[in-house]
């Protein structure tokens, strides 16, 4: 999809703001929930970055097409946060917000969260922005639709 050209400059808008990341508890929807294997590893036997960037990105892909109730891509990816490494047999949730609707984009805050064996609290590995347009059949951007004047998730 190298000639998707995306311009949302004169789009309404609607603004959800994030909630502010509190540390303690995922916020959000439930997205995905997966457990990282020893295959997912880089070359010093924790996960791999890459590999929880796409947990994160299939996670808010189905967050973006349920607000948009249609295929979404990937655009841009901002402010990704490493805060903690994953490792092998960490249970890995990803939890979406909804930060704002444009004409044919999405964006979405998404947050990683592991469960480590034998711990009880979840802890927050990863968060960032990513944003997803709206397309159609053929693969264009299309307005997103909405049911009136708020968003629901």
């Amino acid at each position: 999809m190298g000639d998707l050209q995306v311009t949302d400059t004169q789009a309404p808008e609607t603004h959800v703001h994030a909630p502010a990341i509190s540390g303690n508890e995922p916020q959000g929807d439930l997205c995905i929930r997966t457990l990282a294997m020893p295959a997912d590893t880089n070359a010093n036997g924790d996960i791999f970055g890459g590999w929880l960037l796409s947990q994160m990105d299939l996670g808010g892909g189905v967050f973006a097409s349920k607000v948009a109730k249609s295929r979404t891509v990937t655009v841009a990816i901002e402010a990704m946060n490493f805060r903690k490494a994953v490792y092998v047999g960490d249970l890995v949730s990803v939890h979406a917000n909804l930060v704002r609707v444009g004409r044919t984009s999405i964006t979405v805050h998404l947050e990683a969260w592991v469960l480590r064996r034998r711990e009880q609290q979840s802890i927050l590995v990863t968060d960032g922005n990513f944003t997803y347009v709206s397309i159609d059949d053929q693969g264009r951007p299309q307005p997103i639709q909405r049911d009136g004047a708020t968003i629901s998730t």
